[in-house]
C-alpha cells in the first residue's frame, strides 16, 4: 500500500498521489458544509452564524495540528525516500510522542482561552451563548484531531493517500447521521453538530490503526523502535513546529478578520461562513496539490532525485492554476446559486456571498502557487520561508480587517484572503527559484560523483 514517488512520471505520481487526498478533502468539507446546511436550515441564521463565528479560533487550535503533525511526517518522508527503514519506525514513533504531548498541552490552552476568545472577538451576544456551546465542544476533542490528522500524514509519508480516504468517507457518513440524530432527535442544538464532528474524526483516527499494523509494517514500531533519544525528538520538532506555528499564524490573521465581521452583524457573519464552506470546494482541492508535493518534494530530497523535483514542481503548477481558473469562472458567474443553498431566500446573505466568491475567484490562481511552492519548500525540509510567508499573510490579512474594512464593509473583508495570497506568493517564490537553482547544483554534482564512481 506504499508508494514510492522517486521512480515514474512525476505528474502521473503527483496527480494519482492527489486525486485520494482530493477526494479526502472534498468529503471532509461535504461533512462540514453539513454542519453548516443542517444547522441552517433546521435551527436558524443565527445558529449558523454562531457556528461560522467560531471558525477563526478554531482554526487558530486545529489549525496548528494539521501543521504540526503534516511536519513531523516530513523527516518520515524523507527517510522513506532514502530507504531508511528503521529511521521510518523510528519518526513515526517520535511524532506519536509528540502527540501525546501536544494534545495535553492544545486542551489546556483552548479550553481555557475559549470563552475570553469569543469575547475578543466581540461575538454578538444573541449568537455568544451557541457559539461557545459548539467550540468547547471541538476543543474538549482534540484528541481526536490529532490521532487522525498523525495517522493520516504517516501513511501518506510512506505514498499511501488512498487509505485515509476510505476512513475519511465513513467518518463524512457518520457525521451527517449523527448530525440529524443529535439536532433533529435529541435536541442538542448547535452542540449536536459538534459532538457528531467529534465522534467521526475519532472513528476515522481509530480506523486508521488497526490498518496500519496490518498492511502498512515499515510503520510497525517495534519495542527497540520506542526508545527515541533527544536528538530524534528535536530533529522533529525543528520541522514540526515551525510548520505549526505557521498554520497559526495564519489563524491568528484569520481571527483579526472575524473581529473585524463580528462588528458588521449577524447577517454579515452568516453570508460569511457560507461563503466560505463553498470556497472550500476550490480551495481544498488546491490545498490537495499542494499537500502531494510535500510528499512528492520529500521522498526525492532523501532519495537525491532533485531533478524530479524541479519537474514535479513544474507539472503540478499548471495543473493546480488549471483547476484555478476553472474554479474563478464557476464562481463568479453562479456563485449567487451556491450561496442560496445554505442562505436560503435571504437575499442581503447571498448577495453578500456572491460578492465574497466573485473577488475570491478571480485571485485563486495565486492561492494555487502559494500552496505548491510552501508546500514544496516544507518537503524540502525548509521552514523559515513558510513562516515569513505566513507573517506575510498575517500582515495582509490584518491590513484588510482594519483598514480596508472600515472604508469598504464587508467587500473590504473578502480582500483578506486574496491580498494575503499575493503577500505570500511574493517571498515562497523568491525561494522556489533559489531552491530550484540550489537542486540542479546538487543534480550536477550528483552526476559528476556518480560518473567519478564508474569511472573508478
Amino acid at each position: 500500500m506504499t508508494k514510492n514517488l522517486t521512480v515514474g512520471n512525476p505528474a502521473l505520481l503527483i496527480l494519482s498521489f492527489t486525486i485520494p487526498l482530493l477526494v479526502g478533502n472534498l468529503f471532509q468539507q461535504f461533512y462540514n458544509m453539513a454542519d453548516a446546511f443542517i444547522v441552517g436550515r433546521t435551527i436558524g441564521v443565527q445558529a449558523l452564524a454562531a457556528v461560522g463565528c467560531t471558525g477563526s479560533i478554531n482554526f487558530l487550535i486545529l489549525g496548528f495540528v494539521i501543521g504540526f503533525t503534516q511536519g513531523a511526517s516530513i523527516i518520515t518522508s524523507q527517510r522513506f525516500g532514502a530507504g531508511n527503514t528503521a529511521g521510518v519506525r523510528r519518526s513515526f514513533a517520535a511524532s506519536i510522542y509528540l502527540g501525546i504531548g501536544l494534545t495535553v498541552a492544545l486542551m489546556l490552552v483552548s479550553i481555557l482561552s475559549a470563552r475570553p476568545l469569543l469575547r475578543l472577538l466581540r461575538t454578538p451576544p444573541e449568537i455568544f451563548d451557541d457559539a461557545y456551546s459548539y467550540i468547547i465542544v471541538i476543543y474538549w476533542g482534540i484528541a481526536a484531531a490529532v490521532l487522525f490528522n498523525l495517522c493520516s500524514n504517516m501513511m501518506r509519508a510512506v505514498g499511501d493517500s488512498r487509505t485515509p480516504l476510505i476512513f475519511l468517507v465513513i467518518a463524512c457518513i457518520i457525521n451527517i447521521i449523527l448530525d440529524y440524530v443529535f439536532i433533529l432527535v435529541v435536541h442538542t442544538g448547535v452542540k449536536g453538530a459538534a459532538y457528531a464532528t467529534v465522534i467521526a474524526q475519532f472513528l476515522s483516527g481509530v480506523l486508521c490503526i488497526p490498518v496500519i499494523i496490518k498492511k502498512l509494517p515499515i510503520l510497525r514500531i517495534t519495542k527497540a523502535d520506542w526508545r527515541i533519544n533527544g536528538a530524534e525528538i528535536w530533529e522533529h520538532i525543528r520541522v514540526a513546529f515551525p510548520v505549526g506555528f505557521q498554520m497559526s499564524i495564519i489563524a491568528i490573521g484569520i481571527v483579526t478578520v472575524q473581529f473585524a465581521l463580528n462588528r458588521l452583524g449577524t447577517i454579515a457573519v452568516a453570508a460569511y461562513t457560507a461563503s466560505q464552506k463553498i470556497d472550500q470546494f476550490a480551495s481544498m482541492p488546491l490545498g490537495s496539490f499542494g499537500a502531494a508535493m510535500t510528499t512528492f518534494a520529500a521522498q526525492n530530497y532523501g532519495a537525491r532525485k532533485y531533478d524530479r523535483i524541479r519537474t514535479g514542481v513544474i507539472q503540478c503548477a499548471i495543473m493546480s492554476c488549471s483547476f484555478s481558473v476553472v474554479m474563478g469562472i464557476l464562481y463568479f458567474f453562479a456563485g449567487h446559486h451556491f450561496a442560496a443553498i445554505f442562505i436560503g431566500a435571504e437575499a442581503e446573505a447571498v448577495n453578500l456571498a456572491h460578492t465574497y466568491l466573485r473577488i475570491y475567484g478571480i485571485f485563486y490562481i495565486f492561492l494555487a502557487i502559494l500552496f505548491i511552492f510552501r508546500q514544496t519548500l516544507q518537503g524540502l525540509g525548509n521552514s523559515l520561508v513558510p513562516t515569513i510567508a505566513g507573517i506575510a499573510e498575517l500582515v495582509m490579512r490584518t491590513f484588510a480587517a482594519i483598514i480596508l474594512s472600515h472604508y469598504f464593509g464587508f467587500t473590504g473583508i473578502c480582500f483578506a484572503g486574496p491580498l494575503a495570497f499575493i503577500g505570500a506568493c511574493i517571498p515562497l517564490s523568491i525561494a522556489i527559484i533559489l531552491t530550484m537553482k540550489q537542486l540542479t547544483r546538487k543534480s550536477i554534482a550528483e552526476k559528476k560523483l556518480l560518473t567519478y564512481q564508474s569511472l573508478m
